[in-house]
């Protein structure tokens, strides 16, 4: 029986792999930030409700995320993260 190679190299395939690489990395990218403005909030000792926990991990922009991080620095209570300032 021939071995299977595995690592087939092909311009499309190496296309492929690359842009799962760069996605994996990008949904890494906003979890970790997702979790660290929840983690903002709970070192501060401001409770977290359900909706508010859900709302912030399924958030997929980087950029409101950065903000929210910011605005959990100051924030009293959870629901602030989503007011406009």
């Amino acid at each position: 029986m021939a071995p299977i190679n595995y690592f087939f190299r092909h311009e499309v395939a190496e296309k492929v792999r690359q842009e799962g690489r760069e996605e994996g990395r990008a949904e890494r990218r906003r979890t970790y930030r997702a979790e660290m403005v929840l983690n903002i909030l709970e070192w501060r000792d401001i409770e977290v409700p359900d909706s508010v926990r859900e709302r912030v991990r399924t958030c997929t922009d980087l950029d409101e995320l950065e903000l929210w991080a910011k605005r959990a620095v100051h924030a009293t209570d959870a629901a602030q993260l989503f007011r406009e300032a």
